[in-house]
């Protein structure tokens, strides 16, 4: 009997058509042998469906709402509703009468309230075995200031930075301003957000007065940390779990400016109708200009791999997740950040070390199961007689 993976993409999150992309990308990838997929869109309302897997359908998102099927539960016009289950069981909530059961989530999603712990916590509230980092993980590998501290307090190199919050900003910036006290220049960027989305340079009080209010669009926290010039960027990818663990090819993306850009990351430039068009990549990350592998020396190759490895456990992290590296003129290398679910799931760096996309979709799937398991084989009640004898005060 098949597996039926339930591929979870979307949500409200800034990262919402990159979600969409990357997860189209993976699900003609698995094994129709082995698997059985159900594409689960999330929308920007919170509501879930039976989504397609064409990239055209997503090119208009209110038809194809129309025409698929929703999934309980239901959050509606910004209220979450709980519904009582009628006589004739669940199935009648569904067209068709029957119900879709799913045997492991598959979240391919980006970015806040879907990546950050959010969906996680809500799959293992519901029991559904999932794929790839757990709530504390995904938490912390969203947020960049969590990020840096747990590294440090691992010995694992990553830059110094400031935490600026964006109300005492908005009521006194003059006197943030002065408290950062910055040699420039520096970058700023939201705390939890990916795809590069608020992430700006900053080389004098007046740009980074900018950069910040910038950024504060976006997100309520931020932080400002030197730039690293000359700067390199290069990433690397590590799948496993707490009992093993191993390292893909090395890349280093290729930008347009000081920094990688959404754009650099995900937009085909002259990919529309007319001249100086754009559009997103059908390809997600798998379309950005890269080195591949990077030009690194063997010494340097397997320091940023080992470092991969060692952040990755750090974290907590399972599944795949790409680690991000900046590195100076000198090869000094400093761990940027952990992206548990990354951009295309990050198969291109597989690929480079000879696995095949549907390969890594398996071994994906063989460590939620692998969690499941070793998770079933814990007590989560502890019997006590508490509430016998128990009064309530105000009784």
């Amino acid at each position: 009997m098949r597996i039926r993976v339930g591929v979870f993409f979307g949500g409200q999150s800034v990262e919402h058509e990159v979600s969409i992309i990357s997860a189209l990308q993976a699900i003609p990838m698995f094994d129709a042998d082995k698997y059985e997929v159900v594409p689960v869109y999330m929308a920007r309302d919170g509501g879930m469906y039976v989504g397609e897997a064409d990239i055209e359908a997503y090119r208009d998102i209110p038809a194809l709402v129309a025409r698929s099927r929703r999934v309980a539960p239901v959050s509606e016009g910004g209220r979450f509703r709980l519904y009582l289950w009628p006589p004739g069981g669940l199935a009648r909530f569904f067209k068709g009468g029957r119900a879709l059961e799913i045997d492991v989530a598959f979240p391919i999603v980006h970015g806040t309230n879907v990546e950050d712990g959010a969906l996680q916590g809500w799959f293992k509230t519901m029991g559904v075995p999932f794929v790839g980092s757990g709530v504390v993980a995904s938490a912390v590998g969203m947020d960049k200031y969590a990020t840096k501290a747990m590294l440090k307090s691992a010995g694992i190199p990553a830059l110094d930075c400031r935490l600026v919050l964006a109300k005492p900003f908005f009521a006194d910036a003059d006197a943030e301003m002065e408290a950062l006290d910055s040699d420039f220049p520096v970058v700023v960027k939201p705390v939890n957000l990916g795809s590069s989305i608020g992430i700006s340079v900053a080389g004098s009080r007046a740009e980074l007065r900018d950069a910040l209010s910038y950024a504060f669009r976006f997100t309520n926290s931020a932080i400002v940390e030197r730039a690293v010039q000359p700067l390199r960027e290069i990433n690397c990818a590590v799948l496993g779990d707490r009992d093993g663990v191993e390292a893909s090819e090395c890349e280093e993306p290729i930008g347009s400016g000081a920094l990688l850009s959404y754009e650099d990351k995900y937009v085909v430039k002259g990919g529309g109708k007319g001249k100086g068009s754009a559009e997103l990549s059908a390809k997600g990350m798998g379309a950005a200009k890269r080195r591949l592998p990077a030009d690194l020396s063997p010494d340097a190759r397997e320091t940023v791999r080992d470092l991969a490895c060692r952040a990755f456990r750090a974290l907590g992290c399972s599944g795949v997740a790409r680690v991000d590296f900046l590195m100076d003129a000198d090869g000094t290398a400093w761990v940027n950040e952990v992206n548990t679910i990354p951009g295309s799931l990050a198969y291109y760096l597989w690929e480079a070390v000879g696995m095949p996309f549907p390969v890594l979709l398996d071994r994906l799937v063989d460590l939620a199961l692998k969690r499941e398991r070793e998770e079933a084989s814990l007590s989560y009640s502890f019997e006590t007689s508490i509430l016998r004898g128990a009064h309530l005060a105000s009784q």
